[in-house]
């Protein structure tokens, strides 16, 4: 059967049953272990800290879920242990869902007026309330030049005025507060304003099926006049981030740990998504052995780990243990990407041939065992995994048993006039992530490729070396093993396709890491973008998908779902799959 022959569509929400088997797992529900108690120190421990605390920077599953604490959206998800109830879009600081019927979406599908429910205000001194304005302020961060939002481009590509604006933001200082804020000031964005303190107005360049899901992502949040004062997510602004989520930030020493403690501004009836439930949170970093981790939460010395999973060797006798549960988290996670730009061995990784015959050097099956079997992961063979918007199960470069090919690699490597390579492959220390850069390496050098691994911690992995262009262009880096996590699962083809791959707009904080930029492709997002629906959208994203991996632009590897366990203190763990983790304001302590 031929790739073409095996093309089958998921589009929409019926491809979310991905079925990774055990994936119902164990862990208990609210329902399950009685009335919630409140009190008590909620106790997570692991390894890095966040790239971006700044809630408009925040690019990481961690950083999504620490933000989930103290920056509210107009819109998200609840948390669920059923993966289909985690879907939907639901008000949070919007008073109710827009829609045609009660006129929050104009006939044209263009403009979309929001309401800002009572009773949300910031933990100032005194309590104020959350305004129209301070969400206009929080857009207008997405493209601040000191730590621009990784998701500008959804923005970019969907509101009126935002491209002009974002522009005219790159010349300003960087360094300069008082710059970037009064560019915020003197500047608006057409297609965000406040018609008054409790309303807002957003105008789109063009009819977007998935607008109300980018008002759920994280760094949308409201952002109070008081950031105006510091430059974006800089050192003095992680001290003094404000909260109008149950939990504030009460103390922070970077990289070591993280104290979070009652919000009193924060009313639990003007939260429709969070509860509040441990008095406070203490997040303790600097510990990278998943086998430490899960030692003390086992001992009952921690409750939850922070960025690690269950250690792949505990998983067979944890299988009955209610405490551990395998959740669906489709992804692509993780996945070798090329430095197409990098001056490397003569430029080798910026041409096509060499990319698609390092697509047969990685062994799959190996990867998986690392990770835990197949209970936990599968292999990955396109950019959109299953369970999303536009995936297609096609293989294009197969290989016998999933156990790669070397002898394929190295002929078509000696093809393409690089027999010999030698590539920088910088991975993180956390988790797994070391014994799988090992792995790969292993597979590379049966390929007769080289490889300096090289430790990549403290939370500059993704933020310092993929994320800057500059770093990537002096050839610092060649390949490494990034994951992606959805910023939103259902109608969501854009969350993976348009920030890994569109080339227009990759600056600093980038996501398209290696920098691929294909005409073709860029136009299919846009045709995407402007499709009258989720289905004839589906089926760019799928032709987008197609490209990038004929142009063997990354090496998909795994879909992963997520090991968790809780210490035996803990109920009503409830999952959020973009955060990959147990939502911190839901759960509580016996």
């Amino acid at each position: 059967m031929t790739a073409r022959e095996m093309f089958k569509v998921t589009v929409g929400l019926t491809g979310l049953v991905v079925g990774l088997a055990g994936c119902a797992g164990g862990g208990d529900d609210a329902s399950a272990a009685g009335r919630p108690q409140s009190g008590g120190t909620l106790r997570v421990v692991g390894s890095s800290d966040v790239e971006h605390l700044d809630p408009a920077s925040v690019s990481s599953v961690g950083a999504y879920g620490l933000a989930r604490t103290f920056a509210r959206t107009l819109f998200g998800t609840r948390a669920s242990n059923d993966f289909q109830e985690t879907v939907p879009v639901r008000p949070d600081v919007a008073e109710r869902l827009p829609t045609r019927e009660n006129g929050g979406i104009s006939k044209d599908r263009r403009t979309y007026t929001v309401r800002l429910r009572e009773g949300v205000q910031w933990n100032t001194t005194p309590p104020r309330p959350v305004t129209a304005h301070d969400f206009v302020r929080g857009f207008g961060r997405l493209c601040n030049p000191a730590a621009p939002s990784m998701g500008k481009g959804y923005f970019i590509s969907t509101l009126k005025g935002m491209e002009a604006f974002c522009r005219g933001y790159g010349g300003v200082d960087a360094k300069d507060a008082g710059a970037i804020a009064a560019y915020q000031r003197e500047h608006e964005i057409e297609g965000v304003r406040a018609k008054d303190d409790r309303t807002l107005v957003f105008r789109l360049r063009r009819p977007a099926s998935d607008f109300l899901n980018l008002l759920t992502l994280p760094y949308t949040a409201a952002a109070p006049k008081e950031y105006d004062a510091y430059v974006p997510d800089g050192p003095e602004f992680r001290r003094h981030t404000i909260s109008n989520g149950p939990y504030q930030i009460t103390e922070y020493r970077p990289g070591l740990s993280y104290l979070l403690a009652h919000n009193p501004a924060w009313r639990a009836g003007a939260d429709p998504v969070r509860e509040r439930h441990v008095a406070k949170i203490r997040i303790t970093l600097g510990q990278d052995s998943p086998e430490a981790v899960q030692q003390q939460i086992e001992q009952g010395s921690a409750d939850l780990a922070w960025d690690q999973p269950v250690p792949t060797s505990a998983i067979p006798r944890l299988r009955d243990d209610p405490r551990f549960a395998i959740r669906e988290t489709p992804n692509n996670s993780p996945y070798l990407v090329f430095n197409t730009r990098g001056p490397g061995n003569g430029g080798a990784l910026g041409k096509r041939e060499v990319r698609q015959a390092l697509e047969y050097a990685i062994d799959r099956s190996a990867l998986i065992k690392i990770v835990g079997g197949p209970s936990v992961a599968r292999p990955l063979h396109t950019v959109i995994p299953p369970g999303n918007s536009g995936y297609a199960a096609v293989n294009h470069y197969p290989t016998p048993g999933e156990s790669g090919d070397p002898a394929k690699c190295r002929e078509l490597l000696a093809k393409a006039g690089h027999a010999k390579l030698r590539l920088k492959f910088p991975y993180r220390t956390n988790s797994v992530h070391k014994l799988i850069a090992e792995s790969i390496a292993g597979n590379l050098d049966a390929c007769g490729v080289d490889t300096d691994l090289v430790a990549d911690s403290g939370g500059s992995f993704y933020a310092g070396t993929l994320g800057t262009p500059a770093r990537g262009a002096a050839g610092e880096w060649d390949i490494a093993a990034p994951g992606w996590v959805p910023d939103w699962y259902g109608n969501n083809g854009r969350s993976i396709i348009q920030p890994l791959f569109d080339g227009r707009t990759r600056g600093q904080n980038t996501t398209n890491y290696g920098g691929y930029d294909n005409p073709q492709v860029n136009a299919l997002i846009d045709a995407a973008l402007t499709a009258p629906g989720a289905d004839r959208a589906a089926g760019y994203w799928q032709q987008a998908d197609q490209k990038i991996m004929e142009d063997a632009a990354i090496v998909p590897l795994l879909d992963r779902a997520q090991t968790l366990f809780h210490s035996s203190r803990v109920h009503g763990a409830l999952y959020v799959p973009t955060t990959a983790a147990y939502d911190y304001t839901r759960l509580w302590l016996s």
